[in-house]
């Protein structure tokens, strides 16, 4: 017996140690170089490259458009997310289960599609405003290249988040606290304001802080709906550098990005600040609070919750499809012609969309399959390790949490020679994209595994450890299975959010190593909007099979594992 506990510890000792290196190549590792060219003297980052950022009128303009729409896409964000969970969550409408799979899946979507989306809604060359004769006319400005076209997108997009988080914490809201403010003649709308929202304060601040991260590290939507605009936010101003000078301008850049995440840093500490001002704990846990009944007004509330659809997912996902038949840009949608070209020229004729698509495909399969195979062992530590290897589910966040913009610049300072004592050069290839979707998109797999961890049972391992069974056979043969479902669902997450991936692809692709958002992107920028639009059907086509195809999964999978999964 002695011996068989020798092993296990040294099966798990030798277990930590492998995990350690694996979030510390990836997690700590980019993070870690970035910061050694802040501090170091002689860096990348160099006094001289600090103040050419400070100089630069470009760099204060960029960062109050950053702030601008960081701010303002938030506070959208939070409005529509917060109002469409108190709907879907207290009150008795009906088709819930349909109204959040809608409402989710632009959270599912790039933000770059969402973008060409609307783009190819309302501009001048709209096959969707020309069946009804309403398009203005050709040259005329698209109404949403301006701050206003991005704060609304940015709030479109990440509404969802917003939605799922105080989602979350109303589905904890006691049912007591409810029902007594009904006995003591309160209205819906008064225990709403005094009740409801006070508890819900914290939910609604850590996802404001989430969205305004979010909103700030974007860059599909100012990059298509700005740069035409010449209003460019930090992000697409380092993708213009990067793109002009190269690596001469990774030091400027390297300021850039470390401004963005000092941005991002306070938004979260504001958030946190601003949360502890107030004892938001609740004394006692019950039945979640009994639906609202809305009577006469719930055909009203349900019609307008599905116009909200409507105008945010429908309309723009139809007037993409029509942009995608069109054979040219501004020649009207008719039956002559109609065509399938665009289809056939971006799958089959397009050298660069030919390697995007199979670029972009073996990577998400690449990161997604890693993924599940690193989160099983990982969420073992976090869920039923030791305290302190708890820690580490912040160090696998912290890539996620972080701007995409800066784990980017990371990587490329990171590479920008050859690995040491092997010779292998990274940059500029695809393997450094490979490397920085698995950094950024682990959290994504290991989320849904430790909550798969803490909804089983752990009587099976711990018999198979009293009967001798190793860690390592306890992990193949009993854990795993019970926890795949979860790690599986988790893989097909990072699949659907890396296969249309921008933001980090932009700044780290090369000649060959292109990828669907980097394809698509230029297309777009060379005015080929109906090949972009090809290629974003067919992307939200499969991401929505995907969605289907997972909820298979759904009766095996903790709650909550699935975003739009009511």
């Amino acid at each position: 017996m002695p011996t068989r506990i020798r092993e296990s510890r040294g099966q798990e000792m030798a277990l930590t140690a492998a995990v350690a290196i694996v979030i510390v190549l990836l997690s700590l590792l980019p993070m870690l170089r970035l910061v050694r060219e802040i501090v170091a003297p002689g860096g990348t980052l160099s006094t001289v490259a600090i103040a050419a950022g400070l100089r630069s009128p470009a760099t204060w303009i960029a960062t109050w458009h950053t702030l601008v729409v960081g701010i303002g896409g938030t506070l959208l964000a939070v409005l529509s997310g917060t109002l469409v969970a108190v709907l879907v969550s207290l009150t008795d409408i009906r088709g819930r289960s349909a109204l959040v799979l809608c409402y989710v899946m632009p959270l599912m979507i790039a933000p770059q599609v969402t973008a060409l989306a609307w783009l190819q809604l309302f501009g001048p060359a709209s096959p969707f405003l020309k069946l009804f004769g309403a398009a203005p006319p050709l040259g005329t400005k698209n109404p949403l290249y301006s701050t206003s076209g991005i704060i609304l997108l940015l709030g479109v997009q990440y509404g969802p988040l917003v939605f799922l988080l105080v989602r979350a914490g109303l589905r904890k809201l006691p049912r007591e606290l409810v029902e007594a403010a009904r006995a003591g003649g309160a209205g819906w709308f008064k225990m709403l304001v005094t009740i409801v929202l006070p508890l819900m304060t914290p939910s609604i601040m850590a996802a404001a802080a989430l969205a305004f991260v979010s909103c700030v590290g974007n860059f599909g939507i100012p990059a298509f709906l700005g740069i035409p605009a010449n209003y460019l936010v930090l992000p697409t101003l380092i993708y213009q550098k990067l793109a002009g000078g190269g690596p001469a301008m990774l030091g400027e850049t390297a300021f850039l990005s470390v401004l963005i995440g000092v941005i991002a840093m306070a938004g979260i500490l504001a958030q946190e600040v601003m949360s502890r001002r107030r004892d938001y704990r609740i004394s006692s846990t019950s039945l979640p609070a009994e639906l609202y009944e809305l009577g006469r007004w719930r055909a009203i509330v349900q019609a307008g919750m599905w116009l909200l659809i409507v105008l945010v997912l429908f309309l723009p996902l139809f007037g993409l499809v029509l942009t995608s038949l069109v054979p040219g840009y501004g020649i009207a949608l008719t039956a002559k012609t109609a065509t399938l070209d665009n289809y056939r020229f971006v799958l089959f004729e397009h050298d660069a969309a030919n390697r995007a698509f199979f670029n972009s495909f073996w990577l998400s399969i690449a990161a997604a399959f890693f993924a599940v195979i690193v989160a099983v062992p990982v969420a073992y530590l976090i869920a039923w390790g030791k305290q302190r290897v708890r820690l580490l589910n912040l160090s696998v966040e912290l890539p996620y949490a972080l701007p995409g913009v800066v784990l980017a610049i990371a990587s490329l300072l990171l590479f920008l020679r050859p690995i040491p004592l092997t010779g292998i050069q990274l940059y500029n290839t695809v393997w450094i994209i490979l490397y920085a979707y698995l950094a950024r998109f682990l959290v994504l797999a290991l989320r849904p595994t430790i909550s798969g961890y803490h909804q089983i049972d752990r009587a099976l391992e711990e018999a198979a450890q009293v009967a001798g069974a190793g860690l390592f056979t306890r992990l193949r043969t009993i854990i795993f299975p019970l926890v795949a479902p979860a790690a599986i669902a988790g893989g097909l997450l990072i699949f659907m959010t890396a296969l249309s991936e921008l933001t980090v692809s932009a700044l780290l692709w090369s000649s060959g190593s292109e990828t669907i958002g980097v394809v698509m992107f230029s297309f777009e920028q060379g005015g080929d909007s109906n090949y972009a639009a090809a290629m974003s059907v067919i992307t939200v086509a499969v991401t929505f099979v995907l969605m289907l195809v997972t909820n298979l999964l759904a009766p095996y999978l903790p709650s909550g594992v699935l975003p739009w999964r009511d």
